[in-house]
């Protein structure tokens, strides 16, 4: 079992940078795909990036490729991702989820049993 914790969203401008982080607790994330997921308002949660236990697949989502960058430190149990170049429409209370027992960077919501609770990333234009 593990629980996560998002934290450091804010608001920003158009055009700033931002890096979320989400801890893990209860156990060690070593053998856990991590991914992130965002809920715009009055849309349905999407997929922004995932990785694999040790890092060695990563995937982005379209919107998100070469601005965004997923990453993780096992030993801290922590997963970040530093978000740059913001638009109005990268806005969304953003989560982060964890699935054991797989060697794939997953994509979808029914792919992950373990979510944060969120943090909110308002975009100024």
């Amino acid at each position: 079992q593990v629980q996560l914790v998002e934290s450091g969203g804010r608001l920003v401008e158009a055009g700033g940078s931002l890096r979320l982080s989400c801890a893990a607790s209860g156990s060690s994330i070593s053998t856990y795909a991590m991914a992130w997921f965002r809920q715009p308002p009055r849309k349905e949660r999407e997929f922004v990036s995932a990785l694999t236990w040790n890092g060695a697949s990563i995937v982005y989502a379209d919107s998100v490729k070469g601005r965004f960058t997923i990453s993780r430190d096992n030993d801290k149990r922590m997963v970040y991702l530093e978000m740059n170049n913001l638009k109005p429409e990268d806005a969304a209370l953003y989560y982060c989820a964890a699935q054991e027992k797989t060697d794939a960077a997953l994509m979808t919501i029914y792919d992950y049993d373990y979510w944060g609770r969120g943090t909110q990333v308002t975009v100024s234009s």
